[in-house]
């Protein structure tokens, strides 16, 4: 048979390659049109009473390298806070981003907070070659898409 040394090195290439691979299958997770983000949001964002505000970080090729949730708020708001937004993006070497945002009282319109904030956001990544390429609000019946809707 074989050792134990042999045997733990084995099992240490193994778990190496299930890692590797893990890693390697979220990162291939691509995020071409407002729909797919919108799948890989609500599950997170659909049940919650208070809002919350969320980045999808992209690679060039619209792949997802991470989603990471940037604020949580009250009943009616929530603070993005635009340097973080661009910490975030610039620390994974994100080329484009996708925010996204619930409101629970389940209306999709944006506010006019919402929309100045968007724009505020898009000039910002858009100083570092940073795309934002949509924003979505999330509502227990759909999603709006700032992008869909020709907004930017």
């Amino acid at each position: 048979g074989i050792g134990q040394a042999k045997a733990a090195m084995i099992v240490a290439t193994l778990e190496l390659g299930k890692r590797r691979s893990e890693s390697a299958s979220r990162e291939k997770i691509l995020m071409n049109n407002s729909r797919r983000a919108f799948d890989d949001l609500y599950a997170r964002m659909a049940d919650l009473s208070h809002e919350e505000a969320w980045v999808l970080l992209l690679n060039n090729s619209n792949h997802l390298i991470e989603a990471k949730q940037i604020g949580k708020g009250g009943l009616t708001e929530t603070l993005v806070d635009t340097r973080i937004v661009l910490k975030l993006a610039l620390d994974a070497l994100a080329t484009k981003v996708i925010l996204c945002h619930n409101h629970p009282s389940g209306c999709l319109r944006p506010s006019r907070a919402d929309i100045q904030m968007t724009e505020r956001l898009r000039k910002a990544l858009q100083a570092v070659d940073i795309i934002l390429v949509d924003h979505l609000i999330l509502g227990e019946n759909g999603y709006y898409s700032f992008a869909d809707e020709m907004v930017f």
